[in-house]
């Protein structure tokens, strides 16, 4: 048995345990010791002085009056009893586990972890702990079918069977001694099991450092790649065309969309391969940036793709396309489309008659062959894997590659998390577009706010209703989609037309319902924040985002985007009784600012991670551990090592450096 093994060699586990662990992304066991907790519970009992409201801990003392059980409703019942911990004495219900009454002894000192409530000075159980334990429980991620107990199980059974020993080193002794960094193996094994905080500091400090400088390792490797002029595709476009092209725009550029096309075009003539990232703000015209690259690959005699996450999507990039080049062959590939037309539409990039192809996934699937592929758009690449990206690549003969988004990610981070791309920004929105107007209202006025709604959508405006519940979960005060729907239509009655959409339907149903208000055959569209992503309609000038305090400022920034596509004013309404002061300060700065890139400036400060990098967010690897707010001190540090590593002429050949080779994965998380 070795690290590569599955998971059904170890002790105690099956071929049809070893099956499940998959649907976490382990199949080997060297993937289940690299599957690390997220979070410890700290067993070591309190005080209940030093409880916080809401607090989960353990709580240890002596039972002081017997345990009873209250039956009330179908299989439910209430155990409570009372413990005395020094002078205080506190309440103690667990909830429908009648079978516990026999476990609480008149009398027997008890360990409890629970929940804590402050007004009640009671606690609601969640475990009985056989006795105190000292040690910390680690809380890892799993899936359907597969316990937290499983997974301990598991771990240690593959500790137990010396597996761990056989992780070897993957970072160069220097590194080690310069940064005091825990070993591997001790680290894995402090990770999963510490004695101590302190050992799990440690150990985390070191699988985050490994995480991070690898990853920067892989940029920099890439960066030096590509910038080697004979790597890419030099695409020799026809220049008076492109300004003729320009010059028939329907609107002028702005300064920053010419300079961002500059940009791409001066990469477009390198020898070089290009790698950029166009930034944009929701509304700035990416797209024609974006499409008048993609006329000047066509001048150059080359076909190039966008790809984007939707069909929807698909179809308004393809119209917008159509209208822009009336004159050229556009062909749009989509997996919903009729096996005919499909055929066709495939047959017709392969021979070199179609000139520019839009179109989801579907793109970069077995049997799409290409003519020419020059260059390659993708939008909100964040929603598509890097293989995906590799993927197109082989596609043509290594086209230019450009990704856009329209989540704005703060200047400091740009440089660090995507070091091997360009970035450009368009920091300017198009003329006549008029600034939304952003109000916090208070839940009392909401009254108010839906007559000012209901006058709007007489008058043939759309509206977006925001919720950011799917359906009750123990916050009761929040409301949740379903019933924010029933009540809209109960307040609005024949005056509007509702619909709902959430995350739990299909594709296919959410794209229906997206179109259908598209159509104008929606008037209020209530939705959880599905529809962040970019489908435009012009049409709908409100926005309103229930519990707005509940959302991050770039999330929030990102819904209020969907609305003043149009050249009619468009409002943003914050509906939001924040408790904290944070919470009162992004409703204020949401309505002093339309400036992206400030608020994720803002984002960063007050609330660190998250928001601005969910990972989906930004075409940025999932790290296990690391966070690149965060950490970002490690990463910056990762980044000057791995900069410096590769600067070095014949680095490869120094065996300092051979453990590196090594574990320098295939770089597909990356390109």
């Amino acid at each position: 048995m070795d690290l590569q093994s599955s998971l059904a060699a170890l002790k105690g586990l099956g071929p049809k345990s070893a099956e499940k662990f998959q649907k976490l992304g382990i199949f080997t066991i060297e993937d289940l010791l690299l599957y690390y907790p997220f979070r410890y519970e700290d067993f070591k009992s309190k005080s209940i002085f030093d409880l916080l409201d809401g607090e989960k801990a353990v709580v240890t003392g002596t039972v002081v009056t017997p345990a009873n059980v209250q039956y009330y409703g179908f299989k439910r019942n209430r155990l409570s009893f009372k413990v005395k911990q020094g002078e205080a004495v506190v309440a103690v219900s667990f909830f429908n586990q009648p079978y516990l009454q026999d476990k609480i002894e008149l009398g027997s000192e008890i360990a409890i972890f629970g929940k804590w409530d402050q007004a009640k000075s009671a606690l609601t159980g969640m475990k009985v702990l056989a006795q105190v334990q000292d040690d910390m429980q680690p809380v890892y991620h799993v899936a359907q079918g597969i316990s937290q107990a499983a997974l301990v199980k598991a771990i240690k059974s593959a500790i137990d069977a010396g597996m761990a020993t056989k992780l070897s080193e993957n970072l160069p002794q220097f590194l080690l001694e310069r940064y005091r960094l825990m070993g591997r193996e001790a680290a894995v094994l402090a990770m999963h099991f510490p004695k101590y905080l302190s050992d799990y500091q440690q150990a985390l400090r070191r699988i985050k450092f490994e995480e991070l400088f690898y990853f920067q390792l892989h940029l920099q490797l890439l960066k030096a790649q590509n910038k080697s002029e004979t790597n890419g595709l030099a695409i020799l476009y026809d220049e008076s065309a492109l300004n003729e092209q320009i010059k028939a725009l329907p609107f002028p550029l702005t300064r920053a969309q010419q300079s961002a096309l500059a940009d791409i075009l001066a990469d477009m003539q390198s020898g070089s391969h290009m790698n950029r990232l166009l930034q944009g703000d929701v509304g700035s015209g990416k797209t024609v940036v974006a499409s008048l690259a993609m006329y000047a690959a066509y001048t150059a005699g080359l076909q190039s793709a966008l790809m984007v996450p939707t069909e929807i999507l698909a179809e308004q990039h393809y119209d917008s396309l159509s209208q822009f080049f009336p004159d050229l062959s556009i062909a749009l590939l989509t997996s919903g489309m009729k096996t005919a037309v499909r055929r066709s539409a495939l047959q017709a990039i392969a021979d070199g008659s179609v000139d520019m192809i839009v179109g989801t996934h579907a793109l970069i699937q077995e049997g799409v062959d290409y003519h020419r592929l020059g260059l390659v758009i993708t939008d909100e690449q964040h929603r598509f894997g890097v293989k995906q990206r590799r993927q197109f690549r082989e596609k043509g003969e290594n086209p230019d590659v450009l990704m856009m988004t329209a989540t704005p990610i703060p200047r400091t981070l740009a440089i660090t998390a995507f070091g091997e791309m360009d970035v450009s920004l368009i920091d300017e929105l198009p003329a006549g577009r008029k600034p939304i107007v952003t109000r916090w209202v208070k839940h009392e006025q909401l009254e108010k706010v839906l007559s000012w709604m209901k006058e709007q959508i007489a008058a043939g405006g759309q509206v977006y209703v925001i919720s950011p519940l799917i359906e009750e979960s123990e916050s009761l005060d929040l409301k949740n989609a379903v019933d924010l729907e029933h009540e809209l239509a109960a307040y609005f009655g024949e005056a509007a037309r509702i619909a709902l959409m959430h995350g739990r339907m299909k594709t296919d149903e959410k794209e229906h319902i997206m179109t259908a208000f598209k159509d104008r055959q929606v008037d209020i569209l209530v939705s959880t924040t599905v529809i962040e992503v970019g489908v435009n309609v012009p049409n709908a000038t409100i926005i309103m985002i229930m519990d707005a305090d509940r959302f991050g400022l770039s999330q929030l920034h990102q819904l209020r985007g969907r609305v003043g596509r149009g050249d009619k004013q468009s409002y943003a309404v914050l509906v939001a009784n924040p408790k904290t002061d944070s919470g009162k300060n992004r409703m204020r700065i949401m309505t002093e600012t339309l400036d992206g890139f400030l608020l994720a400036e803002e984002d960063l400060k007050m609330r660190g991670s998250g928001e601005i990098f969910g990972t989906r967010q930004s075409g940025i690897p999932e790290f296990k551990t690391a966070d690149l707010v965060e950490d970002y001190p490690i990463l910056e540090e990762a980044r000057k090592v791995a900069a410096d590593i590769v600067s070095q002429p014949n680095w490869q050949k120094d065996p300092r450096w051979h453990v590196l080779l090594g574990n320098l994965k295939e770089s597909d998380h990356f390109d």
